[in-house]
């Protein structure tokens, strides 16, 4: 099984010129129950099935499975989702040693926020914090795109920040 270790930040800071990459991305939740998500991506006109077990160790770590569909297929299963869109674009900067921060700017019911992730090799893996990056949510569901798809940033931005 593919294990993803992962960390999660907000954005404080101008990141923009250091983006190398940007990927334009729709997705849509067949299940969010906490044991396990099923997510239906479309990214750059691509579709993609995925499946996400629970969080563990703090939520930096958990299982992963994805594969590429047909775009057809893709948008007909975006049909069956659970509840709304999550719609992004996704800047790809560069974290050294390989690394990479995937930095979220959300749209539509989402937009105003913007999520940095870090993909690491194991747990315990460093790396340089550029400024840009702000507080860590790691584990904090509420910043799941599978939980925005329920309740959008538009609904809560204003109590939790």
């Amino acid at each position: 099984m593919a294990q993803e270790i992962e960390l999660k930040f907000l954005v404080k800071g101008t990141f923009k010129p250091f983006v190398i990459k940007n990927l334009e991305i729709t997705q849509a939740y067949l299940s969010t129950q906490t044991n396990r998500t099923v997510r239906i991506r479309i990214q750059d006109g691509k579709g993609y099935i995925n499946i996400k077990g629970p969080a563990r160790i703090s939520g930096i770590m958990r299982f992963e499975w994805e594969q590429e569909i047909p775009l057809k297929d893709a948008k007909d299963l975006m049909e069956l989702r659970e509840s709304g869109l999550v719609i992004k674009t996704r800047h790809i900067v560069p974290a050294g040693d390989g690394l990479e921060f995937e930095v979220d700017e959300f749209h539509g019911d989402n937009q105003e926020l913007l999520l940095a992730e870090i993909e690491l090799p194991s747990a315990d893996t460093t790396f340089e914090k550029p400024e840009w990056l702000g507080q860590e949510v790691t584990g904090n569901p509420a910043f799941y795109s599978a939980e925005l798809s329920k309740n959008p940033y538009c609904n809560w931005k204003e109590f939790n920040l």
